[in-house]
């Protein structure tokens, strides 16, 4: 296999949630880079990603979805799967998060935040498995996990415990699927320039503490999340199994 073919996406289709911005446009920017399909899929309108791939000359398409109704997601992948045909990828990338003392976090706040970030996860994981086993086809899924899937965090329980939730879901689901053909794996992105973390970037003091822990002395770029989700969608990863990839500069070594 050359070096070129490793990293080739041609003719797959691949279904990337909450690609509208941030993280996820940059993963479903640098997956359509490679050769394959988009289908984004959030509550958002994914034109820019959509102009942003179509001037690279690539492929994608929208379908809107509340990741919060469980009734819609159980149906996403089997209608995407009719309409558009057989999907080759699941990026699990829309999260949401919700700040506050663990004192005072609401019920509600972390009902919302599991919803999305774990039971929406594992709801399209498992509608995909089963219709990429039942077509006896190749399959890849791809996690957005988190440095806090292994460390606590400040202020964001729910979060936290999704993310934690994620890093787990992702090795059993690899260990019930690695033999038949799908990898499941995961990225944990570090401290990326977004709007998720526009307020602590914009924050001096909470910035130069940031910096100072992070071993490249940067904030990372969605495009670099993206690089690492073509690795994990790619025949390059296919011994690949259970693993989570920190794209964080080293703060996990630190």
């Amino acid at each position: 296999m050359s070096d070129l073919s490793a990293f080739d996406l041609s003719k797959k289709r691949i279904v990337v949630t909450g690609a509208n911005a941030g993280i996820g446009q940059g993963i479903a920017v640098a997956l359509a880079g490679a050769g394959a399909e988009i289908i984004g899929v959030g509550r958002s309108s994914m034109a820019e990603t959509a102009e942003t791939i179509a001037a690279m000359g690539g492929r994608c398409s929208d379908v809107t979805c509340d990741l919060s109704d469980r009734d819609a997601v159980r149906r996403l992948i089997d209608d995407v799967w009719q309409t558009s045909g057989p999907l080759d990828g699941l990026v699990n990338n829309a999260g949401i998060i919700r700040r506050d003392d663990s004192t005072d976090l609401s019920e509600q706040d972390w009902d919302d935040v599991l919803d999305v970030n774990l039971t929406a996860v594992f709801q399209l994981s498992r509608a995909f498995g089963r219709r990429v086993l039942q077509a006896a086809r190749r399959g890849k899924i791809i996690n957005i996990a988190s440095i806090l899937s292994f460390q606590g965090g400040i202020r964001v329980a729910s979060y936290t415990a999704s993310k934690h939730g994620i890093a787990g879901l992702t090795k059993v689901m690899a260990n019930d699927w690695a033999a038949k053909g799908i990898n499941v794996n995961a990225i944990a992105p570090g401290y990326i320039e977004t709007k998720n973390t526009a307020a602590l970037r914009n924050d001096p003091q909470r910035s130069r503490e940031l910096l100072s822990r992070i071993p490249a002395g940067r904030f990372g770029q969605s495009a670099e999340i993206g690089d690492a989700a073509v690795f994990l969608m790619a025949p390059a990863s296919d011994y690949v199994h259970g693993a989570i990839l920190p794209v964080d500069g080293g703060w996990l070594a630190r």
